[in-house]
């Protein structure tokens, strides 16, 4: 992963492969943003107008590179677009600057060391660059012929992701820049581990697969793990766990993580549908559909990552992850529709579409989860397309069955840059997920299908527990272009929601 590190040395005389400066757009052209001040001025105070003959308009994401002025030691100067300028001497925002981050770490990819000279104005800009640095620099090189570092072009230039983000601006011995830039490191390096684990192929990564990376992580930072595998699940009643993986070769696990801090006053479980592939079961999805359906278990990635983070945090809160893990295949063993399944809470299923699977396990693990207690609930599935229909493929949908829960949670998306939008659990979709055979189906009505799913896991949720459900398929896997500090393929995400939502309990500032 890409090395950050803090400096004070100036920019010309920062030994570097690239000076990163940020420019904002401005009513009659580029103008510099903060930061940039040491690179304008051995231009002689030009540096606007020589972008401005380049072409650049400081508009979001817009990359310029020009040649460093004499007396630099870096060779080049890449000049990153941060949208429209602030009004009224403004700051940039942290998303903003994340962004920037973001597409200049990209674009640097192959270099060993680029120096961040964006706009400053506290440790929350700070830790926004950081991330956005090393979140942009991401790369999936796993099953590359060749390792990343040995990777050559034509010209015999690397293309490994960038090696070394000095972040200029920060104070090394400042407490609050130090530990903004140690949490954007945290934080960072999970969600970069839950890309890995979308990314992988499923058929290294079944249950059984991503429940030892659980089980790894967990000894390495202190956290309780345990794994229930088939005759486990089988003996403990999981009936919707057992009835998803039971057309698969590979069985089903359900992995809890307990992270437990000895002054937390609160408790939050995440669970997260953990489908490491998704073929649909006996109800097989259609041609094209099955190719990227290794990102299924997107939502207990997420879980899985977030829970680690906050151990590596220090937070005052205990987090308990709930990882819901099945292969949905078809086979003889499989599920049919029309089957009955008895759920770990003694309700019954029928089962009217194998391909409305991830309900069915997270219903086994939000009844675990309640088991406990827990002050709040919040689970994570990439569950429905339909929430992809209606939101797109860049933000989520939150219910939840508490209005302040669920805006509170819509908060801290925006808050961390995860669009995110609030959605409704309207009762009257409920009555189309009766059955004559069961207790409930696991469908109803096909309009408004995101909201029914989100219906039928609240059937599972224990009585007066606080709870909110994410679906995340429309950005959990991101199948055009990179952009921003986002690549192409698995992005992470939730995983910064889910912390910080961890955070702000832990602070006493949510509920």
């Amino acid at each position: 992963m890409t090395a950050l590190t803090l400096s004070t040395a100036a920019a010309p005389g920062l030994r570097a492969d690239a000076i990163v400066i940020g420019v904002g757009k401005g009513g009659k052209g580029p103008v510099l943003a903060p930061g940039a001040d040491a690179v304008d001025k051995a231009y002689d105070g030009r540096l606007a107008g020589i972008l401005e003959t380049l072409g650049a308009s400081g508009a979001e994401g817009e990359i310029t590179k020009l040649p460093a002025p004499a007396g630099f030691k870096a060779p080049l100067v890449l000049a990153v677009g941060l949208g429209t300028e602030p009004e009224d001497d403004q700051a940039y925002d942290a998303e903003a600057l994340r962004r920037a981050a973001g597409v200049a770490a990209r674009a640097l990819a192959g270099n060993k060391k680029a120096a961040f000279a964006l706009p400053v104005a506290d440790a929350a800009d700070l830790g926004a660059i950081a991330e956005g640095a090393l979140l942009g620099a991401y790369s999936f090189d796993a099953y590359k012929g060749i390792a990343p570092a040995a990777k050559k072009d034509a010209k015999g230039n690397g293309k490994g992701p960038l090696g070394e983000a000095a972040l200029l601006g920060g104070k090394p011995r400042d407490k609050d820049h130090k530990a903004a830039v140690e949490r954007a490191l945290a934080v960072t390096e999970e969600l970069n581990r839950a890309r890995d684990l979308v990314n992988t192929p499923p058929n290294d990564l079944d249950p059984e697969a991503f429940a030892a990376v659980a089980q790894t992580a967990a000894k390495e930072h202190g956290i309780k793990v345990e794994v229930l595998d088939e005759k486990a699940l089988e003996k403990g009643g999981y009936g919707g766990i057992l009835g998803v993986g039971a057309g698969s070769a590979a069985g089903p696990r359900l992995v809890k993580l307990s992270y437990t801090h000895a002054k937390a006053a609160k408790h939050l479980a995440f669970v997260g549908k953990g489908i490491t592939y998704d073929s649909g079961g006996i109800s097989l999805k259609p041609a094209g559909h099955n190719e990227t359906m290794k990102c299924d278990m997107s939502g207990a990635a997420a879980v899985f990552a977030a829970v680690v983070a906050a151990a590596r945090l220090g937070l005052e809160v205990n987090v308990t992850g709930w990882l819901a893990l099945a292969e949905n295949m078809p086979s003889g063993s499989a599920t049919r529709p029309g089957d009955v399944l008895r759920m770990y809470s003694g309700k019954t299923v029928e089962v009217l579409n194998t391909d409305a699977e991830g309900r069915l396990v997270l219903a086994d693990a939000l009844w675990a989860a309640s088991a406990e207690k827990p002050d709040a609930i919040v689970d994570v599935a990439t569950l429905t397309g339909a929430m992809v229909l209606a939101l797109g493929s860049r933000t989520f949908g939150v219910m939840a069955n508490d209005d302040a829960f669920r805006a509170a949670i819509v908060d801290a998306a925006e808050e961390v840059g995860e669009p995110s939008w609030p959605m409704p659990l309207p009762e009257h979709l409920r009555k189309g997920m009766d059955s004559p055979t069961a207790d409930l189906a696991n469908m109803g009505e096909r309009m408004g299908g995101g909201l029914v799913a989100g219906l039928f896991l609240r059937e599972f949720v224990g009585e007066g527990i606080t709870w909110a459900h994410l679906d995340i398929a429309g950005p959990a896997f991101n199948e055009s272009g990179p952009f921003g500090y986002t690549p192409k393929g698995g992005t992470g995400s939730a995983v910064r929601t889910l912390v910080r939502l961890a955070e702000l309990t832990a602070a006493g500032d949510l509920g």
